[in-house]
């Protein structure tokens, strides 16, 4: 074994065989699992929204209660929305989905940008806003050494990733369970211990309603409720989670996805709703470097009576601890999220293919790559600023959300008459699109020269990249299509006696894909330029095992059959023409290491082969080109060569 292939292993844990069942039974997730590694994303909220929100009522407290109520409901019925995505798209892909298949292809693109923009945010809210949560507890000099705290953990959870889905979330378990527990326990604590104000609180709360009212009128109230719930948007961010990344999850996969999504909407509800309701019974304010959460669990914990001060620290260290490292498992579901979104717009050709590629390990690599070297970046320009990052996170999470709520009315409309459903769910579906829609005006205005106009920003750029990319495959697309066009479209049927084989003669070995033109180039090239010196013609493909392809055996069988039919295709064209061929068939995750295994069983079984495979030229040729073509003929080139196996890449110019 190579040694840059051992040191991988060491690393990143031994390679995972792609067509095996216990290998799918392994890495998918059950409900409980996907509660911790695609729910930790919406609870974590629960650490900044309701603060946002809060903070955002000023001198008007006793709006809480509004908030604290509306926040619990919003929760349900976006997540009671959401379920119908999960239904109707259970491969995944969530709001890109939606967008894409229900109001069209560059809707999609608008809604998967805002995504991959969103997840990319996720990374560093949640890793910003924990170490926010843990610093509370040290002095302020430490505030110097966040940023930097923050750089290495998002390294840290990069390279958890890269390990796989279950090793990630599994890691993280221990903590996602300590802050749920510890907070469940304190919330029920907090709003026992103040029981006696709960009474009064309503008439209390109305009354202050009616005389704001009578002072400011009904406009200014109604305008100060509803800046502060949208401002707490980021409390819902992450509900979206399940539904992008559905592929996941065990079977039966809706199922699961929905119970996933009951967890995560009660669990959210419960701490989100439960910590506003705190702020308003124990009348916390704001401390300079603190967090509201910080200020009131200690107030908290004070009203216990311990004797001991250090046990009750010791108590509080291990609440915030808990709050920050789950605040970790939420930025792991940007690594989850941001990748899949990534795969599924590389296979609609918005994003460069290489997006779609599985690593041994059976992650989207490069997905992962550019999810953690995008918030690395995000963290050092923000300099980790929450309030900052809750702005230009929640304005994408609505936009996608939206999109995928009027998709949802837009699909119940159509169906109307053919499904009896269609009346409830279309009025559930209007309801979280009014809700979404006004979050995402009133934030977008509010916050616009706060930093929202960042957020609009890297979303165009990231549009117009894709725009772009997309492009450039619809060229090359048409191109090879007009190439396979002039062939023909001849199917040649198999030959009762074909020519034989000879495997001690001169043997022709071509790499081909699901491009006939490509081999079909290559073939009458070698013809031309070797007249009757190949005896042999062989065809070797090596079908990539990606995000799209791994969804189930019915993926593997199409694929399997397609791959099949092409390589059918090339052997009964030389039949024909009274030439012996072959194919040889490969699947894995790395192509060129695929390629090169099933090259070496070729040259074993053929041992005077040669091998050629053609390769695209462009008239103007880039870097920016070169990363939205795979480098495999090059690559592979190097490879052979040193197996001491002969190849030629023949330029194909398009």
């Amino acid at each position: 074994m190579p040694t840059s292939k051992r040191i991988s292993e060491a690393l990143l844990g031994t390679a995972l065989d792609p067509f095996s069942k216990q290998t799918r039974q392994h890495i998918a997730l059950v409900a409980f699992l996907a509660w911790v590694g695609l729910g930790a994303d919406g609870l974590s909220s629960s650490c900044y929204g309701p603060e946002e929100a809060f903070r955002a009522l000023g001198e008007h407290k006793h709006f809480g209660l509004y908030l604290a109520m509306a926040t619990a409901i919003t929760v349900f019925i976006i997540a009671v929305a959401y379920n119908q995505v999960i239904e109707l798209f259970p491969s995944g892909g969530g709001g890109y989905k939606v967008a894409t298949s229900l109001i069209g292809p560059y809707t999609g693109l608008v809604s998967g940008a805002a995504l991959i923009v969103d997840y990319m945010l996720t990374i560093a809210i949640s890793v910003a806003s924990g170490i926010d949560a843990v610093f509370s507890l040290l002095p302020l000099g430490a505030q110097a050494f966040k940023l930097e705290t923050e750089l290495v953990l998002v390294v840290l959870l990069l390279y958890l990733n890269l390990r796989g889905i279950q090793e990630s979330i599994k890691v993280l378990l221990p903590i996602f369970l300590g802050f749920f527990f510890t907070h469940v326990i304190l919330i029920g604590y907090g709003v026992v211990s103040r029981a006696d104000h709960l009474p009064a609180l309503i008439p209390e709360t109305l009354a202050e309603t009616s005389q704001l009212t009578q002072e400011m009128g009904w406009v200014f109230a109604a305008s100060l409720f509803l800046r502060a719930y949208s401002l707490g948007g980021g409390t819902y961010t992450g509900i979206e989670a399940v539904s992008n990344n559905v592929q996941s999850l065990a079977e039966p996969r809706v199922s699961t996805g929905k119970w996933t999504m009951f967890y995560m909407a009660v669990s959210l509800s419960f701490t989100a709703g439960g910590i506003i309701l705190l702020y308003l019974l124990w009348n916390v304010s704001p401390e300079e470097g603190q967090t509201l959460n910080a200020v009131t669990f200690r107030a908290i914990l004070e009203s216990i009576g311990w004797q001991s001060p250090v046990a009750q620290d010791a108590v509080l260290l291990v609440v915030l601890a808990l709050e920050g490292g789950l605040l970790l498992v939420a930025a792991n579901t940007g690594f989850l999220g941001g990748p899949a979104v990534l795969a599924n717009m590389a296979a609609d050709s918005w994003v460069p293919h290489q997006y779609r590629y599985l690593s041994t390990r059976l992650v989207t690599q490069r997905g992962i790559f550019l999810m953690g070297l995008a918030a690395f970046g995000i963290l050092i320009v923000t300099g980790g600023s929450v309030a900052l990052l809750v702005v230009l996170y929640s304005i994408n999470v609505f936009l996608t959300f939206s999109l995928s709520l009027l998709g949802l009315c837009i699909y119940w409309w159509r169906v109307r008459r053919s499904d009896r459903r269609w009346l409830h769910r279309i009025a559930l579906s209007l309801v979280g699109l009014m809700v979404t829609v006004g979050i995402l005006l009133v934030t977008l205005v509010e916050k616009f020269t706060e930093g929202g106009w960042m957020t609009v920003g890297i979303t165009g750029v990231v549009i117009g990249f894709c725009l772009l990319n997309h492009a450039h495959y619809a060229y090359i697309k048409r191109k090879l299509q007009t190439a396979d066009e002039a062939l023909g479209w001849i199917e040649y049927s198999p030959l009762a006696n074909p020519p034989p084989l000879d495997p001690a003669r001169h043997t022709a070995v071509f790499v081909v894909g699901s491009s006939r033109s490509g081999g079909i180039y290559a073939l009458q090239w070698v013809r031309r330029e070797f007249p009757g010196h190949f005896h042999n013609f062989v065809f070797m493909n090596v079908r990539t095992v990606d995000a799209q392809s791994y969804g189930g055996k019915e993926d593997f069988d199409r694929m399997q059959e397609q791959a099949t039919g092409a390589l059918n295709y090339f052997i009964n064209y030389c039949h024909h023409d009274g030439m012996p061929a072959t194919s040889y068939l490969a699947f894995g995750t790395d192509p060129i290491e695929e390629l090169t295994d099933l090259a070496e069983k070729i040259h074993q079984d053929f041992p005077h082969s040669i091998f050629f495979t053609s390769k695209l030229i462009f008239e103007r040729d880039n870097w920016y080109i070169r990363q939205l073509h795979s480098e495999a003929a090059l690559t592979m080139l190097r490879k052979l060569h040193q197996r001491d196996m002969p190849m030629v890449i023949l330029p194909m110019r398009l």
